[in-house]
């Protein structure tokens, strides 16, 4: 491989390494030679945005957002080398930057903040910003890092603790008392002034109506007599005397009430600027007194605050350990319940379904049974009948004999007459009034013959039912044709 000539853009360095160069060569352009290596690697500035959690002297704990813009140092070759030993080889966005960078913002920055009470970093704002800038700047120097420019934002309250809310909360309040102090100040200067203002309507108008008095006098003195014209001039000037002497009180009465009303807004408002100055004064005294306790308890208790936090967070740690198995006993307890609870309903459930299932297939096969049988019946019956050659009574009669309604009828008709009178009915033809002798074997049997119509007509006559064929015919009521 011959020789390849590289070139950088203008935010770009060429790191150039191997043969006949000690240690690191930087170049904006070059010739790359056998045996070299060269890498290429960006020094325009990035920005870091964090949001550092830190602690104040008091143990206050607070959120400091802040971006900072970090580059490498382009007018500085050592810093440049270092630069390309160090961080170039990592993407300036990687992981690794980005937390190295944070590491050495949020130490420095929590190390400072320890060291200024809330006040000092709320009110000092700048001279913070400026000491977290330059504590920065020397932990990257070694890094050949310079900070472009850091934007340390408003300080924000960790959850739980609301210590600028507060401090807010607190300007609000002096704000709006303030404005009530200005708004009384306002409408007493107001009220004093109407009245002021009416006093001297008052005194005009009394004024108005005193020459009107004047006036009207003389212009009587001048229409009298002669005779009362020194009375009238007498009168006169009782009145201007009157009026004066009048008018002089008014105006005294009038000062007076002014002077005594400013006297005792200027004790009332003198009263105030005490309590407020004393209050003002006792509020420097507590925090005076408060600060040097604090550093006598800190001084004195340091060391056993912080064993009693450590044994207090161990055994915190405990308990909520403690807790915590508890409750996961009682969930994973209660979750047992739940799964028992679901598998018995499931089994209920599965119960109910077989049972249901089960009553159905009861009831298809009752139903199948039932077809079956009334099949076997409709075939039972179609080949009797025929057998019978079709004859519908052959088969009713049969069907009434096999299953026994004769003797069931027989039965229900000797149940309805037992313990009855009934009335028995004898037929004879008359032949056997002659002598016993006449129709030899057969009379007995002649006999029951004769008795056949009368009670098939009876037979009839209840049940609606006709002999069949084979026995006779009903005619007339009482004889049977064969």
């Amino acid at each position: 491989m011959g020789f390849v000539y590289r070139i950088a853009s203008p935010s770009e360095y060429l790191a150039i390494t191997g043969y006949n160069i000690d240690d690191v060569k930087l170049a904006k352009k070059a010739w790359i030679a056998p045996g070299q290596r060269c890498a290429r690697f960006d020094i325009s500035p990035v920005n870091y945005t964090f949001e550092v959690q830190a602690m104040s002297a008091e143990k206050l704990p607070f959120v400091l957002p802040a971006v900072f813009t970090i580059g490498p140092r382009a007018d500085d070759n050592e810093c440049l080398l270092r630069y390309a030993k160090l961080i170039s080889p990592h993407d300036k966005l990687s992981h690794h930057v980005n937390e190295l960078v944070k590491g050495v913002i949020e130490g420095e920055t929590r190390v400072l903040a320890a060291s200024m009470t809330m006040e000092q970093i709320f009110h000092g704002a700048k001279s913070f910003k400026q000491a977290v800038f330059e504590s920065v700047q020397l932990e990257l120097d070694q890094f050949g890092l310079i900070i472009y420019n850091a934007n340390v934002k408003q300080l924000v309250d960790v959850p739980g603790h609301e210590y600028f809310s507060y401090l807010g909360q607190k300007t609000q309040q002096e704000a709006v008392n303030q404005a009530k102090v200005d708004v009384a100040e306002a409408r007493m200067k107001g009220e004093v002034g109407a009245k002021v203002r009416e006093g001297m309507t008052r005194q005009n108008a009394a004024k108005v109506d005193a020459e009107t008095k004047v006036y009207t006098v003389k212009r009587q003195g001048e229409g009298s007599k002669e005779e009362a014209r020194v009375q009238s001039e007498v009168q006169v000037f009782r009145n201007e005397r009157e009026a004066e002497v009048a008018e002089a009180n008014a105006e005294l009465a009038m000062k007076k009430a002014g002077w005594e009303r400013q006297a005792r807004v200027a004790e009332v408002e003198a009263a105030k600027a005490v309590a407020i100055r004393d209050a003002q004064l006792q509020v420097e005294v507590e925090r005076t007194n408060a600060e040097r306790q604090t550093e006598k308890l800190k001084a004195e208790h340091l060391s056993k605050a912080v064993v009693d936090y450590e044994m207090k967070v161990q055994q915190a740690n405990w308990e909520l350990y403690n807790r915590q198995k508890a409750a996961e006993a009682l969930l994973f307890e209660q979750e047992k319940q739940a799964e028992a609870r679901r598998a018995v309903a499931d089994a209920d459930f599965f119960a109910r379904q077989r049972e249901a299932e089960a009553e159905l297939y009861a009831k298809q096969k009752e139903a199948e049974g039932l077809a079956a049988m009334g099949e076997a019946q409709s075939v039972y019956l179609s080949s009797m009948l025929g057998a019978l050659g079709g004859n519908y009574g052959a088969l009713r009669d049969y069907l009434m004999v096999s299953k026994g309604v004769y003797q069931e009828m027989a039965r229900i008709n000797a149940d309805a007459i037992r313990g009855l009178q009934p009335k028995i009915s004898v037929w004879s033809n008359g032949a056997a009034a002659g002598g016993e002798g006449e129709g030899g074997a057969m009379k007995e049997m002649a006999g029951v013959y004769r008795m056949l119509p009368p009670l098939l007509t009876t037979v009839n006559e209840q049940t609606g039912m006709l002999p069949p064929a084979w026995m006779g015919t009903l005619s007339g009521g009482t004889s049977a044709s064969r």
